[in-house]
């Protein structure tokens, strides 16, 4: 009889397991996140001061849920960043199976939103509890990065419940190896939506070149 395992509840050491996946520690592997970045415009930043304070503002009145961090936070970062033109299409609630080799084993889950040649997976996570760690929800976009069907390009991922963000890059040809960004968050003094969306950019002109 198949088992069916929901992605939310699986961790890394499932992955490591059972698909042989990797985390690399060197800088090389994830370059994109660090080197090279676009310039950030003084008007995209003036526009990403507004996201960031309408956040903050919204935060005050909980509870706050991930369709709000759509609206608020992501959905501007997707329009700056051109994922809303051609090339780019955009669909939501993306489910995906992976089956785990040897095994009567089926990974099920669906992606809050996914944006084109399946090289580029946003996770959007709750963010009822302020507590609430992108570590527990890196795994579940590792899952439906793995699940990608071209084996030969790097994919990326991007974890954000609002405040917090992490990139995640997996390639996915000898071996499935990953690496992450560091964490980015809208409560330090500085806008640290400016990284985001630069980084964003940088993966948008990556994806629209291959």
């Amino acid at each position: 009889m198949v088992q069916i395992i929901q992605a939310q509840n699986i961790n890394v050491a499932y992955l490591e397991e059972n698909f042989k996946l990797h985390k690399s520690d060197s800088e090389d592997f994830f370059s994109e996140w660090l080197q090279n970045l676009p310039e950030i415009n003084d008007l995209e930043k003036k526009f990403l001061d507004r996201v960031k304070a309408n956040f903050l503002h919204l935060i005050m009145q909980p509870p706050f849920l991930e369709n709000a961090v759509k609206m608020v936070v992501l959905s501007p970062l997707l329009d700056l960043a051109s994922f809303y033109n051609n090339p780019f299409y955009l669909a939501t609630e993306k489910s995906i199976e992976l089956a785990v080799q040897d095994k009567d084993e089926i990974v099920r889950g669906r992606i809050d939103v996914l944006v084109v040649q399946q090289q580029l997976w946003l996770l959007v996570v709750e963010s009822k509890k302020a507590s609430f760690s992108l570590l527990e929800a890196i795994p579940q976009a590792l899952t439906y990065m793995l699940n990608n069907p071209n084996k030969e390009k790097p994919v990326f991922g991007l974890v954000t419940n609002g405040s917090h963000f992490t990139f995640l890059k997996l390639t996915i040809q000898d071996k499935p190896v990953y690496a992450m960004s560091d964490e980015f968050t809208l409560f330090r003094r500085q806008n640290e939506l400016y990284q985001v969306l630069s980084i964003l950019k940088k993966l948008s002109s990556i994806i629209n070149e291959q």
